[in-house]
């Protein structure tokens, strides 16, 4: 946590606060590519730049939005929020960065597809060859480590879970569904995951965050004392309240910025691989634009959950993970619940349908493009797996083998802040 929060703020004034000077660029090329207008054609890549990015929102937009956001106000309480705001901020010129090295050193792979992340910004990029080449293989061998033990099924395993809570629906049965979709999106591979997301991500976002502000205006007289709730909790200590048991400064700082970092994943590395395949040879212009992935899940879906959680006084009751966040759904929606398990499905099979490609491009580095291929369809048998199988261990593992992606990719990403700076003094439409 305090290395990708130092590399944020490292980034962040090397930049010279690329997020907020280039923030109305940053929407104004999101709502280009949204509707058709982006200068992508002829450049070389494999999906537009609006497609790489709905693919990472599709992969960061999990669960953990609504799970997450939820355990991290009940454990730290309302000032949680705003640690996950800062560390959002940070996150955003993180990302920025994460993007522009990518598209910067990014290579053409032997099939002719786009090849970038942080393997090659790494291997081709800093100074040190020797320091780049270990860095690179650290991040891909922990890539691939979690890639072929199966880190997809923490996934489809939560999907499963909602599929039979909400639905009634057998593990089993849940699970041939979950699998045939991802592999008829996943096996078509990065053009079809992309078309796929740049559909699927607008209708989740708009699904959820609509039914979040038709809560909130019915509750917007409660909405001033929530903000001033959320700012004075996160300088002084939370005092019990009902179910919830009270939480110091330390404590809120940490559930905010952990939230915030899990939720976005800007560091990790993931993110990057994706945007390499842009259809953009401007590095900077995709940069600016990845800073949007950032904002969209922390900034606005994280705190959508957050702000109908305290306006709705259901965070003191108690419950939490999904459970608080269909609560604060369902005390002022009919239905409430219902719309909170359908976005939640909407989240993980979003996540589901796109997490192959970037764990196939570090398999593709480390072995070559045959079997990376081939991992598609083991792919498709994990998420299968995930569903009727018990996956505590996974998940234990893959928290461990995400320290050992993203510390190597830190240590890249200040090494090539230098890089990240010249380049950003080059101006970008």
């Amino acid at each position: 946590m305090v290395l990708l929060l130092g590399t944020g703020i490292l980034l962040t004034v090397r930049t010279r606060f690329i997020q907020l000077r280039r923030f109305g660029a940053s929407w104004r090329l999101l709502l280009m590519g949204a509707l058709g207008k982006e200068y992508s054609r002829g450049h070389k890549g494999d999906i537009s730049p609006f497609q790489a990015l709905s693919s990472v929102i599709a992969n960061t937009v999990g669960m953990g939005n609504i799970a997450g956001v939820a355990t991290a106000i009940y454990l730290g309480g309302p000032g949680a929020v705003f640690w996950m705001w800062m560390t959002a901020l940070c996150g955003m010129a993180t990302m920025y960065s994460e993007t522009l090295l990518s598209i910067k050193f990014r290579t053409t792979a032997g099939d002719g597809t786009m090849a970038g992340g942080p393997m090659y910004y790494m291997s081709r990029g800093i100074k040190n060859i020797r320091l780049g080449a270990v860095l690179a293989f650290m991040f891909a061998l922990a890539g691939a480590a979690a890639a072929l033990l199966g880190d997809v099924m923490i996934q489809s395993n939560s999907i499963a879970l909602v599929f039979k809570h909400s639905f009634g629906v057998p593990e089993v049965l849940s699970g041939l569904v979950i699998a045939s979709l991802t592999g008829l999106v996943t096996i078509g591979g990065i053009k079809r995951i992309g078309t796929v997301a740049e559909k699927l991500v607008p209708l989740m976002i708009l699904l959820f965050v609509g039914g979040s502000v038709l809560i909130l205006l019915i509750k917007i007289r409660e909405i001033p004392a929530t903000l001033y709730l959320i700012i004075q909790s996160a300088f002084n200590p939370t005092a019990a309240a009902g179910g919830f048991a009270g939480a110091g400064v330390i404590r809120t700082i940490q559930y905010g910025v952990s939230r915030g970092l899990y939720s976005n994943e800007a560091g990790w590395g993931c993110s990057p691989i994706f945007h390499g395949a842009a259809k953009e040879e401007d590095a900077q212009r995709q940069g600016i634009l990845s800073m949007n992935g950032v904002f969209i899940d922390t900034m606005i879906v994280c705190t959508m959950t957050a702000l109908v959680i305290l306006v709705t006084g259901v965070w003191t009751g108690g419950e939490t993970s999904t459970a608080l966040t269909a609560a604060a759904f369902g005390s002022v929606l009919p239905g409430g619940e219902m719309l909170v398990a359908v976005c939640s499905l909407l989240f993980g099979l979003s996540t589901v349908f796109v997490g192959c490609y970037y764990r196939e491009q570090i398999l593709q580095f480390l072995f070559g493009i045959r079997p990376a291929r081939a991992y598609r369809y083991l792919y498709v048998v994990l998420v299968y797996l995930g569903t009727v199988f018990r996956v505590e261990f996974v998940w234990s593992l893959s928290l461990i083998l995400i320290a050992f992606m993203t510390l190597p990719n830190l240590v890249g990403l200040i090494a090539l802040s230098g890089v990240v700076s010249s380049e950003t003094e080059k101006r970008a439409d």
